[in-house]
């Protein structure tokens, strides 16, 4: 069976909502309920709080978590989570999987992880991720949604990601609307350990310097990334899935209780 460590990448600095992993929901701060939410599915010394932020692994450790202090200069949560493997397991044998759980999911299902992880030990994938059917023109056209290209029969909800872009695809020359089905990509990631080892250590691929989708990288270099297409990935229907500006922020504070 195969081991498995959550990494929960956060910082401070975030344009729309400053120092949001320390807001204050019910009681208790962002970074802790996205980590209790984690050690409700999967066993806690497994389990780690990854920052460049010293305040942070101070508020962490202060509730109980494992946490590792990251170089503040990382540009991506993956960078994040990267150097907190090479601490936590610099011998790459400890652990064989690797789950990216966001830092400001407050009301992102963790037993989604356990899907992913299912998926990733029967098809060998080196990346297992999450997307939804979209329909609404507006939310296809947005570059802001990124979409994924994939070749679902009937009745499938998970297969291989062939291309992901912020342009509508795939496009359809049949229909005069806007082709259906359409998949909306969501950034929760599951890794092989070995491959997200290699994928950082790969430099910036041509299509991911055209769309900044690092996801690109990956398959530009023959990595195989499989998503599952979910109808939420919420605990909470309405409330929202992830905090980014203070109106979800006032948002959770309601239904958080």
């Amino acid at each position: 069976m195969s081991k498995v460590a959550v990494l929960i990448p956060t910082r401070l600095k975030s344009t729309r909502l400053p120092n949001k992993p320390l807001a204050m929901i019910n009681g208790k701060p962002l970074i802790q309920h996205v980590y209790e939410h984690a050690i409700a599915v999967h066993p806690a010394e497994d389990v780690y709080i990854a920052s460049g932020d010293q305040e942070i692994i101070d508020v962490a450790r202060s509730f109980g978590a494992q946490c590792v202090l990251t170089d503040p200069s990382l540009p991506s949560g993956t960078d994040r989570i990267s150097a907190a493997l090479k601490e936590i397991d610099p011998e790459g044998s400890k652990y064989d999987i690797i789950v990216n759980f966001q830092g400001d999911g407050i009301n992102v299902d963790p037993r989604l992880d356990l899907e992913l992880i299912d998926i990733m030990e029967k098809t060998g994938a080196d990346i297992v991720t999450v997307g939804k059917r979209i329909s609404d023109e507006k939310e296809i056209n947005n570059p802001s949604y990124v979409k994924i290209a994939m070749g679902l029969k009937e009745g499938e909800d998970t297969g291989r990601a062939l291309y992901f872009s912020r342009a509508p695809i795939p496009y359809n020359r049949d229909l005069e609307s806007t082709q259906k089905p359409c998949y909306w990509h969501i950034g929760i990631y599951v890794y092989n350990a070995v491959s997200l080892r290699r994928f950082v250590s790969l430099p910036v691929g041509k299509l991911e310097g055209i769309e900044k989708l690092e996801q690109l990288r990956a398959l530009e270099n023959g990595m195989t990334i499989y998503a599952k297409i979910v109808d939420s990935i919420k605990l909470i229907e309405g409330a929202p899935a992830d905090i980014n500006t203070p109106e979800e922020l006032a948002e959770a504070q309601k239904y958080m209780k």
